[in-house]
């Protein structure tokens, strides 16, 4: 879709080859039909009309919710027309993060590339400050271009696109109790897994789990450990396990295969190929080492 086209959904004149923003409460019904808008796309739902969904799955969502989309991916809604509708849409095509500090900076827009369970719920500060961000957008568009108007544009996209993820993070962020952090949230969770024999029963701990226990999606939950770890969530799950297995293999008697299967192992082979990649040595010569028997 082009910016003509999308334009054509909400009656009016194309303002800017690359951005638009639309009222949904003018919104063609054709526009809630199932498609991918080829577009980057942020959507104030400020009223709950009708059943929405994105790639296919329900996207339960609220008045004074917002949600993304990139192109590739699919949106539609089943309108419930006795609900008024409200809310509005800012769309720009990808070119016009084509050799500019928008783009540049895109990067930092990370929460465009996961997938929430839901739309995200704002108070009323963020409605505000988005939908301010929306209206200037919308009178830039508005005013007769000149040399400024795509630098301004940028500017207003980006304003709008930082507090998002700024609300996006603080919403999604790892929550913690007082005075624990990441790190030592982490420890004790996987700990807990590890030593209740869970493992052994369910198979090693895993990004997918972890994240299930924040509540979070496993991409979501592995770029913030990536940015407060600065590792990987998989390298540190690793890690956790091979501390196990070294307490294991210094305090007990357990045969190596015994150990592999207490830490979630399918095969022995696989966890002494983990074990030797991660300490240099293999299971029996840190237990040699250690003094075990």
């Amino acid at each position: 879709m082009d910016i003509q086209e999308f334009n054509l959904f909400f009656h009016q004149p194309t303002l800017h080859p690359l951005v638009s923003a639309g009222d949904l409460s003018r919104a063609d019904t054709a526009l809630f039909e199932e498609r991918d808008p080829g577009m980057y796309c942020v959507v104030m739902m400020d009223s709950t009309f009708g059943e929405l969904k994105k790639c296919g799955k329900p996207l339960p969502y609220g008045a004074g919710s917002i949600f993304t989309l990139v192109p590739g991916q699919s949106v539609s809604l089943s309108v419930d027309y006795t609900c008024k509708r409200r809310g509005w849409v800012l769309a720009f095509r990808p070119e016009l993060l084509v050799k500019c500090g928008l783009g540049r900076d895109f990067y930092m827009f990370d929460f465009f590339r996961h997938d929430f369970e839901t739309a995200l719920a704002l108070n009323e500060r963020e409605r505000g400050i988005l939908t301010g961000c929306y209206e200037n957008a919308l009178a830039e568009l508005l005013q007769d271009p000149d040399y400024l108007t795509n630098h301004m544009i940028r500017l207003c996209i980006g304003r709008l696109l930082s507090y998002c993820k700024r609300f996006f993070e603080q919403r999604y962020s790892i929550r913690t109790s007082p005075g624990r952090n990441l790190a030592s949230t982490l420890d004790t969770m996987i700990d807990s897994y590890l030593s209740s024999g869970s493992a052994a029963q369910q198979g090693q701990p895993n990004v997918a789990w972890c994240a299930d226990q924040f509540h979070l999606t496993p991409n979501y939950f592995g770029s913030l450990v990536k940015r407060e770890l600065h590792m990987s969530a998989q390298e540190f799950i690793q890690g956790k396990i091979i501390s196990a297995a070294q307490k294991l293999l210094s305090t007990t008697d357990m045969p190596v295969g015994e150990i592999a299967e207490e830490l979630g192992f399918s095969y022995p082979n696989h966890f002494t190929r983990l074990f030797t990649a991660k300490t240099g040595i293999s299971p029996l010569q840190y237990r040699k080492m250690q003094g075990a028997s």
